[in-house]
């Protein structure tokens, strides 16, 4: 599967006011297939948000090259052409919400890319079928749920086309329901229309249905893999801060006072099924 977007030894800092310079991103490679439904996470200060907004060209690297669809993002001339591939959605829905009512909003991103008017209804009427928002789009964006204008802030996004969606800690904001609205939306848009996602997230159950999980520390890349394997590292994870979903920090508790139970548990449906057959065995 061909990489949407590849980012190649990535340096990137922040002068500090004493003048010192704080090296956030240090040598960061990684490859994204086109496709693919990434989590990246990291305490506070990891790195994993300035990682994401290099991701369609809101920060350039100080050094080493990130790609996306073979263009680089340091080419200023490109930059309308990246932006069309990859999309962002922030934390706080408002701060992307522009206009007073839904499908106007959801319009504004094609209008500035100069579709025609006949091609943004298409646009709009797809993109608020696509995030289960339809039946709002005469609504006022003010008097929605943080869920549903996170949707919202979604389908703006999708209007545009891309082919890949970074979400930077989408549902922090959100209660437990909007969380759900939110993750089952962007895993419907992965899975049906096979855009791309980068997930940034504190919540370690989200990050448990990606494809793949990339733990960020210090500015460096920390754990690569799947779900399944990069959660069975539990003690390294807690080391750098992090926590594990609800069912593997249980089995892991459970073995750590002597129960035999595997160790790459992701699930709650998991933990009951390996407990309910140690229980057996033990009869």
């Amino acid at each position: 599967m061909p990489n949407i977007i590849s980012a190649e030894k990535v340096r990137f800092g922040y002068q500090k006011e004493n003048n010192e310079f704080n090296l956030v991103l240090k040598d960061i490679s990684l490859e994204i297939p086109q496709g693919q439904f990434l989590a990246v996470l990291g305490h506070n200060g990891s790195g994993k948000s300035t990682f994401a907004k290099h991701l369609n060209a809101i920060l350039l690297p100080q050094g080493g090259t990130v790609t996306v669809c073979g263009l680089n993002t340091a080419d200023e001339d490109k930059l309308y052409d990246i932006r069309q591939q990859v999309g962002m959605v922030f934390q706080n829905p408002d701060n992307q919400i522009v206009a007073t009512i839904v499908e106007e909003d959801v319009a504004f991103g094609p209008e500035n890319m100069g579709v025609e008017p006949s091609e943004i209804r298409t646009r709009v009427d797809e993109a608020l079928k696509d995030v289960g928002m339809d039946e709002y789009k005469t609504h006022a964006p003010h008097q929605l749920s943080g869920g549903q204008k996170q949707r919202i802030a979604i389908a703006g996004i999708i209007a545009m086309r891309p082919r890949c969606i970074v979400l930077d800690e989408p549902t922090a904001m959100l209660d437990p329901r909007g969380r759900s609205e939110v993750i089952s939306t962007v895993k419907r848009l992965n899975s049906e229309l096979g855009i791309t996602v980068v997930l940034i997230t504190h919540y370690m159950e989200e990050a448990a249905q990606c494809d793949r999980v990339v733990v960020m520390n210090d500015g460096e890349v920390l754990l690569d893999d799947t779900p399944r394997r990069v959660f069975s590292h539990v003690e390294q994870l807690k080391s750098v801060g992090l926590d594990v979903p609800q069912a593997t920090e249980l089995c892991w508790q459970l073995r750590k006072n002597g129960f035999d139970l595997p160790d790459d548990i992701l699930t709650e449906d998991e933990c009951v099924e390996a407990i309910s057959a140690l229980l057996e065995a033990k009869k």
